[in-house]
């Protein structure tokens, strides 16, 4: 994972290794690109494993204001040196939102487009950036990176609902929809994947989805374990917010929580079934808006510094509360 720095901004040598102890796991060579405005920014990578979490009591409050002795971190059961600590990270974060336009959420899709946008306008920072997809029998980018509420906002009127047809093309977000192999389906795990893998993997910083769908998968190509790896090797949080039209399942319900609550546990985020009720809507986004600004964040150089791509299972225990954060990270692979 990569660090980025203005070259025209005057920073200490101690500012610039401090902000690189906050990001994700970090490891290969210094790059140059330009950014929307034209300014020449470098990324340097870091051995260095960033973990953003949240602490909450019993009631599910969130706990601030505890210090890095409060906190013991475990790799493969084995303790670590927490090096870099932080309370409240201010880190640019980019959040991808993705919205389910299958045809279990033809009554509830204005709502979502309406909440969306409120809570985007309460959640972006000037430093932020958001993108926009939308998924049914295709997965489609409504809007690319930006911190434009009005681009936004732009984006969110797009979303239709689509039910059939289906049509060919390259597999990518940006370059025609994901071909299915059936005319009808919710490429739900296919939406994950490419929005963690071609979207949040390019970038630093904290990275978080929020995916608004029913949980049900219909076509997709990838599976839902391989959704998981890929939002867990692009360092990103995942918030599922289950929400549909029960009138659409009739009296059966809708079955894809057991799916969405795994994806959700393994990257730190949560799942919260808001139903068709526009105040849970509200509520739900609210409570994942103060979780992102609510953050803690440490950093460790991992004491196995073998570079093979396996997996890493991560714990932090606290001496209170109760720790949200992913479950483990990918090592780099030499």
């Amino acid at each position: 994972m990569e660090i980025s720095f203005m070259a025209s901004s005057r920073r200490t040598i101690a500012t610039l290794l401090l902000s690189a102890a906050f990001l994700p796991a970090a490891f290969g060579q210094a790059k140059s690109r330009k950014d929307d405005q034209g300014t020449d920014t470098f990324k340097v990578d870091v051995n260095v494993v960033n973990i953003l979490f949240n602490v909450k009591d019993k009631h599910g409050a969130l706990i601030p204001d505890l210090k890095k002795d409060d906190f013991e971190l475990y790799e493969d059961g084995k303790k670590q040196n927490i090096k870099y600590f932080a309370a409240e990270a201010n880190l640019p974060l980019t959040l991808g939102m993705l919205i389910d336009s299958s045809g279990s959420q033809q009554q509830v899709l204005r709502m979502e487009q309406e909440v969306g946008i409120s809570f985007l306008q309460q959640v972006l920072r000037e430093k932020d950036l958001a993108f926009l997809i939308s998924f049914d029998v295709n997965v489609e980018e409504l809007k690319d990176l930006t911190n434009s509420i009005g681009d936004l906002r732009s984006g969110l009127e797009k979303v239709r609902i689509n039910v059939g047809g289906g049509s060919s093309g390259i597999p990518g977000i940006g370059q025609g929809p994901v071909p299915v192999s059936r005319p009808k389906g919710t490429l739900l795990y296919d939406a994950i994947f490419l929005a963690a893998d071609e979207k949040l993997r390019h970038e630093a910083g904290r990275k978080a989805m929020i995916i608004l769908t029913d949980g049900v998968d219909q076509g997709s190509q990838e599976t839902i374990n391989e959704a998981i790896e890929a939002a867990q090797k692009a360092d990103s949080i995942c918030y599922v917010i289950l929400i549909a039209d029960r009138g659409f399942y009739g009296m059966g319900g809708f079955g894809g929580d057991r799916e969405m609550k795994k994806l959700s546990e393994e990257t730190g985020g949560r799942l919260i079934e808001v139903g068709n009720r526009p105040e849970k809507l509200r509520d739900a986004f609210t409570q994942i808006a103060n979780e992102l600004r609510s953050q803690y964040s440490l950093g460790f150089s991992p004491l196995n510094s073998a570079r093979d791509g396996s997996f890493r299972k991560l714990e932090i225990k606290a001496k209170q509360g109760k720790v949200q954060a992913r479950k483990g990270y990918y090592a780099p692979k030499q």
